[in-house]
Order: structure tokens, then C-alpha cells, then sequence
């Protein structure tokens, strides 16, 4: 057997790279681009251990490892298309044929990865011509001119056809979603006066913080936090979508989008938080959701599971098993801050849940499958226990000095269903206490507060934030980890001017 020599390997390793920058260059960031599937294999592989301590440990930026991963194994999936080429082309001297034959393979495992015959040929294409340009160069004389050129020539071409894609996708391509540019929309340009009245409601009730880094009681969709079992998201067009409540049900029922938008609609101040963030993170937010409630879809399925529970599924293939009564108060949202509800959101409906982990507010939502017996959900099978209500929380965001030589500390606190009554702070390490200004309440039952604290600093202080919740229950002292059912804990921070 002989093996590849080093120009050839290289040229091989680049023709695998080309083609993952060609299929990129014609589906663009999306479930059609080679590398998607790949991911989606990655992560439903990936142990539930080393998931937790990539959520704890690395947090947002885990999804570039693994998408990393995803580029590795297409590019040398591709590259053995163009070893393959080469080989023949060496074989016989057919570089032509070589070349030709490296992108039919190439098409063939692009199409098997992706389904997408067409787009397929975005990557056959340049491992075709790499390959090409690969058997050209080696059956050139070392060092010779004809070589040099053909090489120079070969890698501008390819250099400045895939910096001009990387330009182009992402700085002002899209990628199809019909609901692009929302997310950097103006909120409530094209809202109703319900929602307009709210947001200038919640501008209206936030506290004047000297800081402009913290949030305000209406978080941007720019600045929601996305968490997601999968890199790429679903692309779901509206026309598209239905939702269907099976299962044990007296009878199925099944919803079209323009049936669900033409019930009574409601919008409501929803906060959510993931289970998965640090104490002190900032996965924390609230938006003006528009939608229609559940309950009306639950009655008219008539659930007689035994279990009294149900499987929610998206299209992204996420599941998570909820109790049917938690549901009766759930609410399917379409629009968010009087947008359109943008594709990073769950476009073109989602589920909210009140009171409840971010990860069950299921995005991209398909089916609603009422069961017979209880289900581990997908983060359940990988040790994580999300599904319960949310833990209380104050978050300290903010630490600013004031012209007049005092501190100001701020944040936001959060305790689902069960509101805030008031936010505690110690400067001296929780010997003392003293309440926190609070933002009036919006109206709901699930949503946040601010709060805010004043005080003349004296050197380093020992600041401490906890919250009462409106049932009167202290926020837990004692800080555990996000994993396995949410982080807890009073937030600690060294504070000076």
C-alpha cells in the first residue's frame, strides 16, 4: 500500500476544508451546512457528565468546542474523498478523472450527512478542484515554475473565495429565516397598543440606576439568552406549523398556526431563567410575550393519562416531560416585545410555563404527547432535574460609584410564581441587613424585580443580596452548583469604590 505523501495529504486536508466552506457558502449557518448533522450526532453522544461540566465549567462558549468537533470531522470526512481521487489519478495518471471522481464522492457523503442532494454540490465542487489542483502540483517537477504558479494561483483563489463567504454570512447574509433581522428589530415598531403600553410600562417602572450596563425590566430580544440542545436552529415557516395533542386523550387535537393566532390573545410579562447558569450569571431575562393560553386545547383533548404528565416535543428533537396540571397555566407565544417570535426563540411557537426552568419553555413546539407513565425528558436521561418550579434568586449586577462617594449596588431578583416581596443587603458580610429599593411589580406571575442599594463605602465591604419571596420564604442560604436542579445560594461579592 502506498501511502499519501505530504503534499498530498495537505492538498487533501485543504480539499476537505473547501468543502466545508463550500457548503457553507450555499446553505449558510443552518441544519443544511455539512457540519449541522454532525453537531446534532455530537452533542445526542456526548456523555451527561461531561455535558454538565462543560454547562458549569465553560458555560456559553461549550457549543464552539463541540462545534469545532463537527468542522474536524467533516473536513476529514471530505478529505478522504479527495484521497481517494488522488489515489486513482496517481494510479492511471487520470488527474481529470481523479478530480471528478473526489467530487462525486464528496457529494455522495454531503448527501448522506445532509439529505440535501442539491446544495450537496456546494461541496462537491471544491473538493473537486482542490483535488484537481493537487495531482496537478505533485505530477509537477519540485521546484519548477509551472508548479509554483499553479500552487500560488490555486490557494489565492481558494483563500479569497472563502474569506468573501466568511464576509458575506457574517456581516449581512442570511440564512433563509423568515423571521431575519428581528432579533436586531426595534421592539414594538409593529406592536399592538397592548404590547406598546406595556413596554413603556416596564420603561417606566425601572429603577434609575446610575450604571447603563444593567438591564432593564424588558430585556432586548438582541440580549435574551438562547440556550439550545443544538447549534443550528429549526427553520419552521409559519404556514408550515402545527402542534398536535396526542397520546392518552379522549381525542387528538390538532392546531394550525393560523387557528392558534385567531384565539384569544393575551400579553403577558414572562421571566425566565436557565438552570444551567452560575449563581450569578446572567441567564436571566424578561420579555412582553404574545400568545393564546392551553388550557382550552388541554379540555377540548380531554388527557386521561394515569400518570397525570406529559411529553412536550420540538422540532429540534427536544423533549421534556411536564405534569399536565402545570400546564393548565401554560401559554403559547408567537411574538416577543411585539415582534414576530424571531427563529432563536422558537419561532414560529413556543411554550411558556409560568414559574418554571427556562429548559422547559420548549422552543420550536410540535406535539404535546399526554402519557400513561412517567418519561425521563432529555435533560432528565443526562442527570439534570429542571422540570420542578424555579429556585428564588438575587442577582448583584451591578457595582458603581457615584459622583457623591457612594456605592451603588443593583441587580434583578427572581422567584417564579411566587413573586418578590423584598431584597436584603449586607455590606458587612451578612452580620447586618438592610432592605433594597424595589422597582414596582408588573402585572403577571411569573416575573422579575429590580432592586437597589445606597451606601457610603469605607475600603473593601463584603456585600451579601438575598430575597423573600411572596409567600414570605427566605431565598436559600447555602450555594450549590447549577448542576444537577438549578444553582442556589446567597450572592457574595468583595465591593469597593
Amino acid at each position: 500500500m502506498r501511502w499519501p505523501t505530504r503534499p498530498n495529504a495537505a492538498f487533501a486536508v485543504l480539499a476537505g476544508i473547501a468543502g466545508v466552506v463550500g457548503s457553507f457558502a450555499v446553505a449558510g449557518y443552518t441544519r443544511r451546512f455539512v457540519v449541522a448533522p454532525i453537531d446534532a450526532l455530537v452533542v445526542r453522544l456526548s456523555p451527561g457528565a461531561i455535558v454538565a461540566w462543560l454547562i458549569q465549567n465553560v458555560g456559553e462558549e461549550a457549543h464552539l468546542l463541540h462545534i469545532g468537533l463537527s468542522a474536524v470531522i467533516a473536513t476529514g470526512l471530505l478529505a478522504g474523498a479527495a484521497l481517494v481521487g488522488q489515489a486513482v489519478a496517481r494510479r492511471g495518471d487520470y488527474p481529470f478523472f481523479g478530480a471528478g471522481l473526489a467530487g462525486v464522492l464528496g457529494w455522495g457523503v454531503t448527501v448522506l450527512i445532509t439529505g440535501e442532494p442539491l446544495l450537496a454540490v456546494g461541496a462537491a465542487v471544491p473538493v473537486a478542484v482542490v483535488t484537481g489542483l493537487g495531482t496537478t502540483v505533485s505530477s509537477a517537477p519540485d521546484h519548477s515554475p509551472a508548479r509554483r504558479r499553479v500552487l500560488r494561483s490555486g490557494l489565492g483563489v481558494l483563500g479569497f473565495v472563502g474569506l468573501s463567504v466568511g464576509v458575506d454570512r457574517f456581516s449581512g447574509g442570511t440564512d433563509g429565516d423568515e423571521t431575519a433581522g428581528t432579533d436586531a428589530g426595534i421592539e414594538g415598531a409593529t406592536a399592538s397598543a397592548e404590547v406598546t403600553q406595556r413596554l413603556q410600562q416596564a420603561e417606566s417602572q425601572s429603577l434609575d440606576f446610575a450604571s447603563d450596563d444593567l438591564p432593564g425590566l424588558v430585556s432586548p430580544i438582541k440580549d435574551f439568552y438562547g440556550v439550545d440542545i443544538n447549534e443550528f436552529d429549526p427553520e419552521v415557516p409559519s404556514d408550515d406549523w402545527s402542534m398536535t395533542l396526542t397520546g392518552e386523550v379522549e381525542s387528538d387535537v390538532t392546531v394550525t398556526f393560523a387557528e392558534l393566532t385567531d384565539r384569544p390573545t393575551e400579553h403577558r410579562y414572562v421571566t425566565l431563567r436557565c438552570v444551567g447558569e452560575p449563581l450569578n450569571g446572567k441567564l436571566l431575562d424578561n420579555a412582553v410575550w404574545t400568545g393564546t393560553p392551553l388550557k382550552p386545547l388541554l379540555e377540548a383533548a380531554d388527557p386521561n393519562g394515569e400518570c397525570g404528565c406529559a411529553m412536550l416535543r420540538a422540532e429540534d428533537d427536544y423533549f421534556v416531560q411536564f405534569p399536565v396540571d402545570a400546564l393548565e397555566d401554560a401559554f403559547l407565544a408567537w411574538g416577543m416585545n411585539g415582534q414576530p417570535l424571531p427563529k432563536s426563540h422558537g419561532h414560529p411557537v413556543r411554550v411558556l410555563v409560568p414559574g418554571h426552568w427556562g429548559e422547559t419553555n420548549v422552543k420550536w413546539l410540535s406535539e404535546i404527547e399526554l402519557l400513561d407513565e412517567e418519561v425521563d425528558g432529555y435533560w432528565e436521561r443526562r442527570g439534570w432535574h429542571g422540570t420542578g418550579p424555579v429556585s428564588t434568586v438575587a442577582k448583584l449586577w451591578d457595582t458603581t460609584a457615584l459622583e457623591d462617594g457612594r456605592l451603588e449596588l443593583g441587580g434583578h431578583a427572581y422567584a417564579g410564581t411566587r413573586g418578590i416581596d423584598r431584597v436584603e443587603v449586607s455590606t458587612d458580610g451578612g452580620d447586618t441587613w438592610n432592605d433594597a429599593e424595589l422597582s414596582e411589580p408588573l402585572p403577571g406571575d411569573d416575573v422579575w424585580r429590580q432592586w437597589r442599594y445606597l451606601f457610603e463605602p469605607n475600603g473593601a465591604h463584603d456585600a451579601v443580596v438575598r430575597a423573600v419571596d411572596g409567600e414570605g420564604a427566605m431565598q436559600v442560604e447555602e450555594a450549590s452548583d447549577p448542576y444537577p436542579s438549578g444553582a442556589t445560594g446567597w450572592v457574595r461579592e468583595t465591593v469597593e469604590r
